[in-house]
């Protein structure tokens, strides 16, 4: 009886392992949170939906330049993936560090400002993309990937994600960025989904 116990344990308590997709890729992190819980205002809230929408939109290319946009269109689930191969980097715009100028190539392509459509909420235009910024590292770091962030969100609370992954994004800035490589042997695939409601951020890698 005492070993049956012990055996449950194990079994509530050992870490989850990489959950497989089909027979070719493994998910190493996934997570996730609501749109609609950004902010305690209703019309702040959704400021910030919308500008982390459209900052996606503007990483798939489905928007270009503020005359291509399409609210209905951006507001709309979608899913967007990119990949990594080994010794490639992402960052979250294209203001970077020495260290990172010879081998980002993707970006979220935006600037986050109001000449790019990016909305106002009264204090900051482009208010809302460090939550998405701040999800896509949490998820990086729980991947194993090598991920750096310079400046932390410490001053203001993200809902859904720990305080410790929260990230400070100002396009001007290479100290106001996110930085992830593929440290990895094998390329890595990000996968953003977007249900209506709720956002995911999955890290896949080739099995």
């Amino acid at each position: 009886m005492l070993g049956t116990i012990a055996a449950l344990i194990m079994l509530v308590t050992s870490p989850a392992k990489p959950q497989i997709l089909g027979a070719s890729n493994v998910v190493l992190a996934s997570h996730s949170f609501s749109l609609e819980d950004r902010y305690g205002n209703n019309f702040v809230n959704g400021v910030f939906k919308d500008n982390i929408l459209l900052t996606l939109a503007y990483m798939d290319g489905l928007v270009k330049s503020k005359p291509d946009i399409s609210w209905d269109r951006v507001e709309s689930p979608s899913r967007y993936k990119f990949t990594l191969d080994p010794g490639q980097e992402f960052a979250f715009h294209e203001k970077t560090l020495p260290d990172y100028t010879e081998n980002v190539v993707q970006t979220t392509n935006a600037h986050f400002n109001w000449n790019e459509g990016f909305k106002y909420d009264g204090d900051l235009t482009g208010d809302g993309v460090c939550h998405l910024a701040s999800l896509i590292y949490w998820t990086a770091k729980d991947a194993g990937l090598s991920a750096y962030a310079p400046s932390n969100h410490n001053f203001a609370k993200i809902p859904d994600v720990p305080k410790e992954y929260g990230v400070a994004i100002m396009s001007t800035s290479p100290l106001g960025n996110l930085y992830i490589t593929d440290n990895l042997d094998k390329p890595i695939t990000f996968i953003f989904n977007y249900d209506g409601s709720n956002l995911s951020v999955s890290i896949t890698e080739e099995n």
